[in-house]
């Protein structure tokens, strides 16, 4: 039960520590942004060519 009441708390200060990082640093936060995107698109296009190649093959 306490770690229900936790979470809101939790969820909160990090909501504000990622909104402090962002307007303190808006270009660190812009480049983490980008390399986030960039690993998830490398990700996608590694499962798409293995899906393709099991299917092809």
């Amino acid at each position: 039960m306490i770690a229900v009441k936790a979470k809101k708390p939790l969820i909160i200060v990090g909501g504000l520590l990622v909104l402090f990082f962002v307007m303190s640093q808006p270009g660190g936060a812009a480049g983490m942004v980008h390399s986030i995107l960039g690993m998830l698109q490398s990700a996608a296009e590694s499962l798409i060519t293995f899906v393709s190649t099991v299917f092809n093959a």
